[in-house]
């Protein structure tokens, strides 16, 4: 994804700005230079979410004007909403960067809730927030299908 350019769909779309990283041969999985890594992820991702929570409320506070028309305002109205319900996904998504960074702090991240195995650092690299291996989420997701849960 291109830098400075928003999916408003996406609160994903603004962390794509990173260095991937690098293995080594002999590292071991989730030593302090990965953790560090994802954490640095995070905190920036978080920072940019952040900035565009302040961009929002900016636009809302100056864009917010009484008009006479009630389509003019009828249409303001979906615009604020539309952004309201976005920045309320982000603000979850904040929650959960919060919930993944202690994990990092306690050094119990990259490995799946379910079995325990090993997420993998480019699944994480894909969703730093990612608490299911490949597999466990897969199997999650179909179970979700044939529930409708």
């Amino acid at each position: 994804m291109p830098e400075n350019k928003r999916d408003n769909g996406n609160p994903q779309a603004g962390f794509s700005n990173f260095t991937p990283y690098v293995i080594k041969e002999g590292d071991e999985y989730m030593d302090d230079a990965q953790l560090q890594h994802f954490k640095d992820i995070l905190l920036s991702w978080k920072q940019e979410l952040m900035e565009e929570v302040d961009r929002t409320m900016h636009h809302m506070q100056e864009d917010a004007a009484n008009y006479a028309d009630p389509s003019d305002r009828a249409t303001q109205e979906e615009e604020f909403s539309l952004e309201l319900r976005t920045r309320d996904r982000e603000r979850k998504l904040i929650k959960k960067i919060d919930k993944t960074i202690e994990l990092i702090d306690k050094e119990d991240y990259g490995f799946c809730d379910s079995c325990g195995v090993e997420i993998g650092i480019r699944r994480l690299e894909a969703r730093p927030t990612a608490t299911l291996c490949i597999d466990c989420k897969t199997l999650a997701e179909i179970k979700e299908k044939q529930t409708g849960i």
